[in-house]
């Protein structure tokens, strides 16, 4: 067997979710120490707030979107999917851009940006490909929403780097997955609740499509007059939570392997709220509050959750939340405490809160790598090639 026919290239999510599990024990912890001295900055053309950034968007948030869009829209279009060296060469473009972060003051100019760039724009082109060639077989008819997004998501990258640009470029690329998580909830909860308590929740196209047009509105967001933005943030915090009043949320947080979905969906409203209220009402929080709002509330209640389903279920196995599992999940719940509340509470311990913060997220990603990533390594227990 060559190395591109091991199990661990035989779906997109194999070798990114393995990645990504390796990112998240990694990158928060690297970056507390950075915070703190420990470590020194990367000698780069950004500053060590930009490279805190782009790596949690870009290589921890992109490994793991990467991995679910090479797995999802395979099947969106039912077609066989990017495998074999296709994938080994993505997971190598994504290798490299880490290295390029932290050579980047010892590379040429020309060198950096092609490390920088390769793996994004790659993996891009591959999903856009997928989607456009398979369009009449496409399972989902709203997916032209990807269509504009994920291009976007080059331009935001682009954009965060740019010390001038650095606010607008973070704000894009979290109206940008933003965007993803909207599409993801309408598909997987509606899902869920079926299978797990046999009932259905509210599916109005109509609402559907004015949320995720008004999301898709909202990526321009730092570009907006900051009022009118704020006013937008505030229409799509108002009809997330219209909707949510009939998606059963009581029921569905009765389970936490479907109560991390809620909190995360709650957490996208909040960050909406909060966005909103910086324009009205300025308050003035300790640390950046709306981002980390959206990163450990929407990215890291919902990600850990989604990891385990997809490694569980398209290896093979019975999809269940054993006790590990959810250990890996009050982890991160009691690391979006200590990083929300405990600033609030006890400013002068800000570091602090940051060191243990980064290591729940570290301890809740170490958990699933331990557990995950052996099943990512080896064939499907049914006997199923992929």
């Amino acid at each position: 067997m060559s190395f591109a026919d091991r199990p661990l290239w035989l779906v997109g999510f194999r070798p990114f979710f393995s990645l990504a599990c390796l990112a998240g024990l990694s990158l928060p912890l690297i970056w507390a120490l950075m915070f703190s001295g420990v470590l020194p900055a990367p000698d780069g053309p950004f500053s060590m707030i930009q490279w805190h950034a782009h790596e949690m968007f870009f290589g921890f948030g992109w490994a793991v979107l990467g991995g679910f869009l090479l797995t999802a829209t395979k099947n969106w279009v039912s077609v066989r999917g990017h495998h074999g060296r296709a994938l080994v060469f993505l997971a190598a473009a994504w290798l490299l851009e880490r290295l390029g972060m932290v050579l980047a003051g010892s590379l040429p100019t020309w060198l950096f940006l092609l490390s920088n760039q390769l793996f994004l724009v790659s993996i891009v082109l591959m999903l856009l490909h997928t989607l456009i060639r398979h369009r009449a077989q496409d399972s989902y008819r709203d997916n032209y929403f990807f269509l504009l997004v994920l291009p976007a998501f080059i331009v935001a990258k682009i954009l965060l780097l740019m010390p001038a640009t650095f606010s607008i470029g973070t704000g894009i690329a979290l109206g940008l997955f933003r965007m993803a998580f909207l599409v993801m909830f309408e598909r997987t909860l509606t899902q869920f609740m079926k299978g797990v308590f046999q009932v259905a929740i509210l599916r109005h196209p109509v609402l559907d499509t004015a949320i995720k047009g008004l999301g898709l509105v909202l990526v321009l967001q730092p570009l907006l007059p900051p009022l009118a933005g704020g006013v937008l943030a505030l229409l799509l915090a108002l009809l997330l939570a219209g909707r949510l009043a009939f998606w059963k949320p009581l029921l569905g947080l009765s389970r936490l392997d479907i109560g991390v979905m809620y909190l995360g969906y709650l957490a996208i409203v909040l960050q909406l709220l909060l966005e909103f209220l910086q324009q009205v009402a300025p308050v003035a929080w300790v640390g950046s509050v709306s981002v980390h709002v959206f990163t450990f509330g929407a990215m890291g209640l919902v990600i850990p959750g989604m990891l385990i389903r997809i490694s569980k279920g398209h290896t093979g196995r019975k999809v269940v939340f054993e006790p590990l599992d959810k250990l890996a999940l009050w982890f991160m719940i009691l690391g979006f405490t200590l990083r929300l509340v405990g600033p609030q509470a006890l400013p002068g311990w800000y570091g602090h809160w940051i060191h243990l913060a980064a290591l729940c997220w570290a301890a809740c990603f170490g958990l699933l790598g331990w557990r995950l990533i052996p099943f990512l390594l080896a064939p499907r227990v049914d006997g199923k090639e992929h």
